[in-house]
């Protein structure tokens, strides 16, 4: 699998304090290599088809689409994000 962004998570990520971009970087490395890792906490967003969460940390959150063997990244922030995934 590979990531590409879209310009949505761009602008969420290019707002986000340092330290969680390195946890974010952390986490989409374990999201290739393991994606059943246990603290990613991947689930479907109810009500929204093909589009997955995943966390960061205890308050951060990204949410994603799996195209073939690319995982799209939709956004990235906190829990409002979740509101528009």
């Amino acid at each position: 699998m590979k990531i590409q962004t879209t310009k949505p998570f761009d602008k969420d990520y290019d707002g986000l304090p340092e330290p969680i971009k390195d946890r974010i970087d952390k986490q989409l490395t374990l999201l290739l290599e393991n994606p059943n890792h246990p603290s990613l906490m991947l689930k479907k967003i109810k009500g929204h088809p093909n589009i997955w969460e995943g966390r960061i940390t205890k308050s951060y959150r990204f949410t994603f689409q799996i195209s073939g063997e690319m995982y799209i990244l939709r956004r990235i922030g906190t829990h409002d994000i979740l509101k528009t995934p």
